[in-house]
């Protein structure tokens, strides 16, 4: 069984990685087994910067195969946003309710779904020590639903509705979810990284 160290303290995020890498033969922990973990501040200004950001510094504190996820929600009719400041968009609390009750509010006035399109973006970076970090990225088109919708999932799920289906990301199983989010699509593209 291999290590690997997914540089996250997101429990849901920690769920999916190990339900994709797990029947790959990876045992997968994350900075919550290593408490003592540097702290990395996202001062990137893309998803991709920030995921290498963490990714080489935990690799480097541990010195193990580290993959690190940034990932978020870009609004079109927003400009992009929340985009890389997804998880603090309405604070530095982190806060999944606020964080969707302010997209919502900054499109209350757009009511057709064609101009509410939105999609999930996810940057991985693969940081093994003594080589050069990878990244890759996956996306989830959609737009944004009109209020919530669902208890599963985590973040903004409940108002995202994945393209050309009437669900929000929050409805979905977990095997559905795992088969089109844009983390999926990203472990994707690292599984040929891996092997």
């Amino acid at each position: 069984m291999k290590h690997i160290i997914i540089a996250t303290k997101n429990k849901g995020k920690v769920r999916e990685f190990e339900a994709i890498l797990a029947p790959l033969g990876y045992q997968v922990q994350s900075l919550l087994d290593y408490p003592n973990s540097v702290d990395v501040e996202e001062t990137g200004e893309t998803f991709e910067e920030n995921a290498i950001l963490k990714a080489e510094a935990v690799s480097e504190q541990f010195n193990i195969l580290t993959i690190a996820d940034d990932s978020g929600l870009a609004v079109d009719y927003l400009n992009g946003e929340p985009g890389v400041y997804s998880a603090r968009y309405a604070g530095p609390e982190k806060d999944d309710t606020a964080n969707i009750i302010k997209v919502l509010e900054k499109l209350k006035n757009v009511p057709s779904k064609e101009k509410r399109t939105a999609r999930f973006i996810c940057a991985l970076a693969v940081s093994i020590p003594g080589q050069k970090t990878q990244t890759v990225v996956g996306e989830c088109e959609g737009y944004i639903a009109k209020e919530p919708s669902g208890d599963g999932g985590f973040g903004y799920d409940p108002i995202f509705t994945v393209k050309n289906s009437t669900k929000t990301m929050a409805e979905l199983s977990k095997e559905e979810k795992n088969q089109i989010s844009h983390r999926a699509e990203a472990l994707k593209k690292v599984q040929g990284l891996l092997k």
